[in-house]
């Protein structure tokens, strides 16, 4: 927590433990052929959905009403866990992800998440919204890796999670400040 108050902050969709642990081991297979990758704690990935940044007290308050809203008109979501890549997609990679696929619900319950961010004081999200498992970064310029083919299979969606941010020695560590039930009213 920073002088005033603020928090470092981000809105995701929760992930059950079965597929914290089948992340977990592709991370292993994968850090036998990349080099020089920091991968991230498995029990710590998520799906964000809109990254917020400093947060201040003030705007975690403003979050929760619209973000509980879009949250009840969600059911909780089927998503299939597939294909791994790299960001950015040209050059030097710095972010290796599994991707992924979302019913419609999902992009709908996103934009919520975006109009409540702005609605709090955030700047818009200038990116597009891209369905990631971030599985780790590169600090130094690396090769393009040759990936393979991953399909970890059906995962089930059910928490909206607005969550901090600390970074800690051996990786961030994610505390929820509010958790919302996907279909819950």
């Amino acid at each position: 927590m920073s002088a005033d108050g603020s928090v470092r902050a981000f809105v995701a969709l929760e992930l059950a433990a079965p597929l914290h642990r089948a992340l977990g081991e592709l991370q292993q297979r994968l850090r036998l052929t990349l080099g020089g990758i920091r991968l991230v704690r498995p029990e710590g990935i998520h799906l964000t959905l809109r990254f917020l940044g400093p947060t201040s007290p003030k705007q975690i308050q403003a979050l929760g009403p619209p973000l509980a809203a879009a949250a009840r008109g969600c059911r909780p979501l089927e998503a299939r866990v597939r294909g791994v890549g790299t960001f950015p997609d040209r050059g030097s990679p710095r972010v290796l992800w599994v991707g992924v696929e979302l019913p419609p619900a999902a992009s709908e319950l996103q934009r919520a998440c975006e109009h409540a961010a702005r609605d709090a004081g955030f700047e818009p999200e200038p990116r597009p919204f891209r369905a990631h498992l971030t599985l780790g970064r590169w600090r130094d310029s690396a090769a393009r890796p040759v990936l393979p083919e991953t399909d970890l299979g059906p995962a089930h969606l059910e928490s909206l999670v607005l969550f901090q941010s600390e970074t800690a020695q051996g990786g961030a560590i994610y505390t929820p400040l509010a958790r919302f039930a996907l279909g819950a009213g």
